[in-house]
């Protein structure tokens, strides 16, 4: 197995999941929804989609990473022709591509696995305050009055009357 097969299968996992937008349409569409946990160009991205994808993570506040490799290697791991820019939609997953990079290439990829491990753990808090504000039961069905009759009592029938 190559070094970078493990953070391209997990790119393709997220694919297949509906977290990972591609291209340059579905990113924009993805960063002005406010979907985007982190930007993804391919190494070899053209200066025009460099600029894009900074002024999306500038406008979505998200980050953005360049990927070791080009955009056919990213094209082939997403099952694309050629791709040079995508988009993570999953804290998690952005999360855990974050570490896979990191492992590959510490010096590169530390500070974005970091920052993206602090807003793992801030969602998480946010995630835990707001289960502790509505303390709720969860899945439980209310219970409906009931009116009138229970249904499998039969009604009585009015009598006839022979005038």
């Amino acid at each position: 197995m190559e070094p970078h097969d493990s953070y391209t299968r997990l790119l393709g996992l997220a694919l297949r999941g509906g977290h990972l937008a591609v291209g340059s349409d579905a990113v924009a569409s993805a960063v002005h929804a406010g979907n985007v946990r982190l930007l993804l160009l391919s190494a070899d991205a053209s200066p025009r989609t460099r600029r894009d994808a900074q002024e999306w993570a500038r406008h979505g506040h998200c980050l953005s990473v360049v990927l070791p490799c080009d955009k056919a290697e990213l094209g082939h791991a997403l099952g694309r022709g050629t791709v040079a820019v995508a988009a993570l939609t999953d804290t998690g997953l952005a999360d855990a591509l974050g570490k896979r990079l990191a492992l590959l290439d510490p010096e590169r990829y530390a500070e974005v696995a970091e920052r993206l491990r602090r807003k793992v753990e801030r969602a998480e808090e946010r995630r835990a305050a707001r289960a502790r504000a509505r303390p709720e039961k969860r899945n439980v069905r209310p219970r409906r009055p009931v009116r009138g009759r229970p249904p499998n009592r039969a009604r009585p029938r009015p009598k006839k009357t022979d005038t």
